[in-house]
């Protein structure tokens, strides 16, 4: 696809967290859509950039208006021209009479950033009228917000329709998420390694039922690892667990073994008698947690089984935490999973990284470099692992 002279209207995930004064604390989103946006402009086009920030329309003022200042896109302007070293300009509008001039004012090497495309309520509707003005703003369509691919809202989805084929396509970000989730779901199964993490079973269900027709190994730690003990006849305490959902842990723990999938869970964890970080804690079996007592980590011995299994396998995907995470007495589990991922990674496996904690971890610990992706979208890569299709990404054909 040529760029000379074109103006490509670009959808870009720039949903990025603000500090009370309106600062960007977390530039990750913003510096991952750099590639696309400099391929544009280095071959000789220019861009107009969408993209929406919150939840404006939720979180309306007291009079009913939109909260323009909490959720305005200028925010990002300085900083993206910082990034850049080149002209961005900025529209009050995200379409109208003035989003249509500055967009057609554009010269090669420039950049446009419309205003929060949620501010309209056509947006999360799908609204055609909507995304047919945002399709006049651009002679080409490129998607590289993979964290809303998942969304069919009028800027990631409906606006394609609008662009012949030819005419439109994924950005680096977006084909680097589906090209790695692609890898791990076509890895050997026996040389495949998930772990799975975060509080409850019931939000992750489509997810372990999927990788198990992928993985060989299936390692489940965090508050939902604690369903599954109990459905084993451990004694779990006061943890965390999902009492309705204890025969849906048997049926998949039974799935597991007819499958030939290693299901491993924490033999022991941290646990504490309150749920804070100076609370008392100490080590213990995990199916011998006493009455009053709950698991917020896992301990040391199951750190160890945890990363031998990582460490040996070709293809990793991990998504969740091991514990409280936000905790400085209850992370050591997830830092561990984080320097296992990256130890196997160097030594050659391929490693996909996505949601929350367990990029947060990554991030803290430094060690984002070494591993093969993190992703920036921990709702569409779930559904995408899910086996779901993402209108977004259907939308380009």
């Amino acid at each position: 696809m040529q760029y000379d002279n074109q103006r490509v209207l670009m959808r870009v995930d720039f949903n990025v967290p603000l500090d009370a004064d309106h600062h960007i604390t977390d530039d990750t989103r913003i510096r991952a859509a750099l590639p696309t946006i400099r391929e544009v402009l280095d071959g000789g086009g220019s861009v107009v950039l969408m993209s929406h920030l919150g939840r404006p329309q939720k979180k309306r003022l007291d009079n009913g208006q939109i909260d323009v200042d909490s959720f305005t896109l200028r925010h990002v302007v300085d900083h993206l021209t910082e990034l850049l070293g080149t002209n961005v300009h900025f529209s009050s509008q995200t379409v109208g009479k003035e989003a249509k001039q500055k967009a057609e004012a554009l010269k090669p090497g420039e950049v446009l950033v419309l205003e929060n495309t949620r501010f309209h309520e056509g947006e999360a509707k799908g609204d055609e009228s909507f995304a047919k003005e945002l399709a006049e703003l651009g002679d080409l369509y490129i998607n590289d917000a993979f964290g809303t691919a998942h969304r069919a809202h009028a800027s990631t989805t409906t606006v394609a329709q609008f662009f012949p084929q030819g005419k439109k396509k994924f950005g680096q970000l977006i084909q680097r998420e589906i090209d790695s989730v692609q890898h791990v779901m076509e890895a050997e199964k026996a040389q495949t390694c998930a772990i799975v993490g975060g509080a409850k079973v019931s939000d992750k269900i489509l997810l372990l039922e999927s990788l198990l027709e992928k993985v060989g190994t299936l390692v489940v730690g965090g508050g939902m690892a604690y369903t599954f003990i109990k459905a084993q006849g451990g004694d779990i305490g006061n943890s965390l667990c999902e009492d309705d959902k204890l025969d849906l842990a048997r049926e998949l723990m039974r799935t597991a073994e007819a499958k030939g999938v290693a299901l491993i869970l924490p033999q022991d964890s941290v646990i504490a008698d309150d749920f804070k970080n100076d609370a008392n804690h100490r080590n213990e079996a995990s199916d011998h947690i006493p009455a009053g007592w709950m698991g917020l980590d896992i301990g040391e011995t199951a750190r160890q089984k945890f990363a031998g299994a990582i460490t040996h396998a070709k293809a990793i995907l991990w998504n969740g935490p091991m514990g409280v995470f936000e905790m400085d007495n209850f992370a050591q589990g997830t830092k561990a999973i984080a320097e296992a991922v990256a130890e196997a990674t160097r030594n050659g496996a391929f490693s996909l990284v996505g949601g929350g904690d367990s990029v947060a971890a990554v991030n803290q610990m430094g060690l984002a470099d070494d591993v093969s992706h993190v992703s920036t979208g921990g709702g569409a890569m779930l559904e995408y692992l899910e086996g779901k299709e993402l209108p977004g990404i259907a939308a380009i054909g």
